[in-house]
């Protein structure tokens, strides 16, 4: 099995605010990951021999994140397993959705409570991403501006969003704005699953499940949801084809 390598140099990204938590996107029943999913949840899914999550995790130690609040749902037992015996150096708080799938937007306002921090982090742990010069979480917090945002996306150029099919997200305007993609077109940016929010985006949510889409959808009315683009790898591991090509890239880099 092949081994991540770890970039040879990351600079240091000066200013913005200090992000101290991360909410986890970990709680997805995995159905395009099957059959590896039939007996683990899809964050355990090894990839380079480590699981996703793990990745994600050492992402959020490396920018200096020191608490991470992760929701659970399918087989939420072996995830907490997980995170109990292999997690010392952060802090963990396991956002229970066992009754009730609450899709991304429900699942942030039920972990809302649970997060002090404006803005924090948000993962998803079926994506990979290695770093370019600097570290992509940093930069995120170095672009915030809390007067004009409530949501800051990372996004990669589609034309390097391996193992990604698609016509793409977003596109981005001269100020960083994020505009959707117009049906039967195609856009240059895929969203990485990595985001910088504020409590605001969560305001007046409805209850239940519902998608982030929602609340970034008022946001881009609003004039206030913005990317920046990821200047590393980054890898959309959702099938079992993608853990397979992703480790063969990740063996030739």
């Amino acid at each position: 099995m092949s081994k991540l390598r770890k970039p040879l140099s990351i600079r240091p990204v000066p200013g913005g605010p200090r992000i101290g938590t991360a909410m986890v996107m970990a709680a997805g029943l995995g159905k395009r990951m099957r059959p590896l999913t039939a007996t683990r949840p899809k964050p355990l899914v090894e990839v380079a021999g480590k699981a996703l999550l793990d990745h994600t995790l050492d992402r959020l130690r490396a920018a200096g994140i020191e608490r991470a609040v992760v929701n659970v749902h399918y087989l939420a037992d072996a995830l907490e397993a997980h995170l109990k015996s292999k997690v010392k150096d952060l802090e963990i708080i396991v956002s229970d959705e066992r009754d009730l799938l609450l899709e991304t937007g429900g699942g942030l306002v039920k972990a809302q409570a649970l997060i002090p921090d404006d803005p924090f982090l948000c993962v998803n742990s079926d994506n990979l991403w290695i770093d370019g010069p600097s570290d992509a979480i940093r930069l995120l917090a170095a672009r915030w501006d809390s007067a004009q945002m409530d949501a800051l996306l990372l996004l990669v150029p589609q034309a390097r969003a391996n193992c990604h099919s698609g016509p793409g997200d977003f596109h981005l305007d001269a100020l960083g704005r994020v505009s959707r993609r117009k049906r039967g077109r195609v856009a240059p940016f895929v969203y990485t699953g990595v985001q910088l929010l504020s409590h605001r985006l969560l305001r007046d949510a409805p209850a239940g499940p519902f998608s982030t889409n929602l609340l970034w959808n008022r946001a881009i009315e609003e004039g206030r949801c913005f990317g920046l683009v990821h200047h590393g790898l980054w890898f959309d591991v959702g099938t079992p084809q993608a853990v397979k090509k992703t480790e063969a890239l990740l063996a030739y880099g």
